[in-house]
């Protein structure tokens, strides 16, 4: 009788719970918390984080750094401050973490004591600094920091009278790259790498000349070098992808330059037992993708060899094995993020899965983690159903465990859509492409849903299993949401990747209507109900699909690039295409930038759309979006332009936004939906 009530107890709290459950919503996504930058401690003792939310009044992500035991007790925030807090760093003994946090002033260095738990803030810096990195002997931190340099002046200008009100100063510019989108214009200057000492102090640059310094940085074993990657050559600005690693001495400012080649060598990092230096790179082959790979050479530059030649996957977050034996790695392979770890004879373990979750709009490759002395790791693990958790890994595991839950309140009472992998054969040459499909909530095999492509950006990049905010909230709205990776996406080696060279848009898009065509097949898309829409990289190919067939009932075009040739001259990154994307520049090779040009499409188009923009996108500019919007309106084919306010490339980095973005985007779907009473 008893076991009968308990029975029945448990069922009676299921169905409770089952009954409280709402399907994920828009203000749902101000709740999401996730973790990022996992630091754990050199004994395996203590992780900190960053702890990841959103603020809803000031509509932007802020985080604090927590700490956490790896057995998963003691969790607790690590300071009382209320400021932005980030790149927490372990002293090499364990006894205090060096963090970056903002100030009424600016971005600051400060330090935690681990015994006390006192905070001091190191540094009164003109700049913000980056790459916190120690000094074996925790003496000091080494970081890089921006050097304003005065703008070239062209003319003298009068001065104006007293209290007159004159035009503002105009700004002036002679350098290749000078806006990046999101940021803006950059004002001259040069990144440098200066040090401080760790009880603070003064800080002091330790490197010079008009370059950037910047990225990865690595001491050697007595503490009197550190190791970074740049471009130091005279032509600089227009050998813009090729950089070299160097070594700098802290005391006189010497430099050493220990790489030579065509490409970029980037992230050395300097074995514990001083002997070696690992790196990233390739040699460059002027093509749309080349994977890179973990190089490896003797502290004075010689023997340089390549140890990754056996993995077809391009490697980052490069780091030292505490023997000096190998190193620990990241990966992606098939969409999904992996770490591993290869000896210095080029052996790969992979050591786990499932590596992602901090970039919770869309399902794009993420996250990061970090190793103890004794192996133990820490990472950030996604599934589609919850964005990063810290995850720990023993050496001897070989499954991790999730010590953290910061979404339980939420998203245990929230039903999220089934997310399911998909496989089908490219119909162009028999190649396996891989895809996925996410069910509204409360999916019924019997009815008809109304089903939605949203193709990926980049589009070198890959998306894959793990949670997207943007997804759920499609699915939401009962659209079957199938995004796939044709070919040109990353994490399925190198050929795969360099598919596009020259030919993009091209048979991607038959990879993806491959795609539409199978979950046909499979009876969970229908003719009559398809849509599609897709951002950056994804609106290119909105934008082809579109001018290639009328299969879709409505479509939303975000953020792309319509006609090659304005687009490359005209955005942050405009010197960036020729020879790798397209053979030569634009006034070279008319003919092939508009053969690629979806506005060279448009005459077809008869699908109604939604073109949407941020207003302040630097890298597809609104001039793009409004080509096709100008060009629809003056064909009569139904369309409506969307420009976001203060939006730069990546609309959905404020919360509101991304809301914005996917309702709109529903609301316009919805108006061509048929058979609503079927679903």
């Amino acid at each position: 009788m008893r076991k009968l009530l308990c029975f029945f107890l448990v069922a009676f709290v299921l169905q409770s719970l089952t009954a409280q459950k709402q399907d994920f919503s828009y203000l749902d996504v101000f709740d999401l918390q996730y973790v990022s930058d996992p630091q754990i401690s050199p004994n395996g003792e203590w992780v900190v984080y960053r702890r990841m939310g959103f603020d809803i009044m000031k509509d932007r992500s802020a985080g604090n750094l927590w700490l956490i035991k790896a057995n998963g007790s003691s969790h607790q925030k690590m300071t009382m401050r209320e400021a932005n807090e980030s790149n927490p760093r372990w002293s090499p003994n364990g006894d205090r973490i060096v963090f970056s946090s903002s100030t009424d002033e600016g971005s600051e260095i400060f330090m935690y004591w681990v015994s006390t738990g006192k905070t001091a803030k190191l540094t009164q810096l003109p700049f913000s600094p980056s790459s916190l990195t120690w000094s074996p002997n925790g003496k000091h931190i080494a970081f890089s920091m921006n050097v304003p340099k005065a703008p070239p002046v062209i003319a003298k200008i009068p001065k104006k009278p007293k209290g007159a009100k004159w035009a503002e100063t105009p700004r002036i510019t002679d350098r290749v790259y000078h806006e990046a989108d999101g940021r803006g214009y950059i004002k001259p200057g040069f990144n440098h790498i200066f040090i401080i000492p760790a009880e603070g102090g003064a800080a002091r640059q330790v490197t010079s000349g008009d370059y950037h310094h910047r990225g990865t940085l690595s001491w050697n074993g007595s503490g009197d070098k550190i190791y970074f990657s740049a471009n130091r050559n005279d032509n600089w600005e227009y050998d813009f992808r090729n950089s070299e690693v160097y070594s700098v001495d802290v005391n006189t400012g010497a430099f050493e330059q220990l790489t030579d080649r065509n490409g970029p060598d980037y992230s050395p990092k300097v074995s514990p037992d001083g002997t070696k230096i690992a790196y990233l790179g390739f040699e460059d082959k002027v093509q749309a993708y080349q994977i890179r790979k973990l190089h490896i050479m003797n502290v004075d530059g010689s023997n340089k060899r390549v140890i990754s030649e056996g993995l077809d996957r391009t490697l980052a977050n490069i780091t030292w094995d505490s023997k000096s034996g190998g190193l620990y790695l990241t990966y992606d392979d098939k969409g999904n993020g992996k770490i591993g770890h290869i000896s210095l004879s080029g052996k790969v373990t992979k050591l786990a899965d499932n590596r992602g979750g901090t970039t919770l709009g869309r399902p794009y490759a993420s996250g990061s983690y970090s190793v103890s002395n004794n192996g133990t790791m820490a990472y950030t693990h996604s599934r589609p159903d919850y964005p990063a958790e810290l995850a720990i890994q023993g050496a001897k595991d070989k499954n991790p465990r999730k010590v953290t839950s910061l979404n339980k309140a939420l998203l245990d009472f929230r039903d999220l859509g089934k997310v399911e992998e998909v496989w089908y054969k490219s119909s162009v040459d028999g190649r396996d492409i891989q895809g996925w499909v996410v069910y509204p909530s409360n999916y019924d095999k019997n009815k008809k849903y109304p089903f939605m492509v949203e193709n990926h950006g980049g589009p070198i990049l890959n998306y894959g299993d793990r949670f997207s905010a943007e997804m759920q909230l499609y699915a939401s709205a009962g659209y079957i949401v199938f995004y796939p990776n044709p070919r040109g996406s990353t994490s399925y080696g190198e050929e795969f990747g360099n598919l596009l060279y020259n030919n993009y848009p091209g048979e991607d898009y038959n990879d993806v209507m491959d795609g539409v065509d199978h979950c046909i097949q499979m009876g969970i898309a229908h003719e009559d109900q398809l849509f599609v829409t897709g951002g950056s990289a994804g609106g290119i190919m909105s934008a082809w699909m579109i001018g290639k067939n009328n299969r879709f009932e409505a479509a939303v075009v975000a953020k792309p690039v319509m006609n090659w040739i304005s687009k490359t001259l005209v955005a942050d990154n405009y010197f960036y295409y020729a020879e790798h994307r397209y053979p030569g520049q634009p006034w070279e090779n008319f003919e092939g930038y508009w053969k690629f040009s979806p506005i060279s499409l448009v005459g077809n188009v008869e699908t109604p759309t939604m073109v949407m923009v941020g207003m302040d996108d630097l890298r597809t500019p609104p001039s793009e979006a409004k080509q096709l919007y100008h060009a629809l309106k003056l064909r009569k084919i139904e369309t409506v332009l969307v420009e976001i306010p203060g939006a730069s490339h990546g609309i959905a980095s404020k919360p509101s936004n991304l809301i914005t973005k996917i309702a709109h985007t529903v609301a316009w779907f919805d108006k061509y939906r048929t058979n609503k009473t079927n679903e």
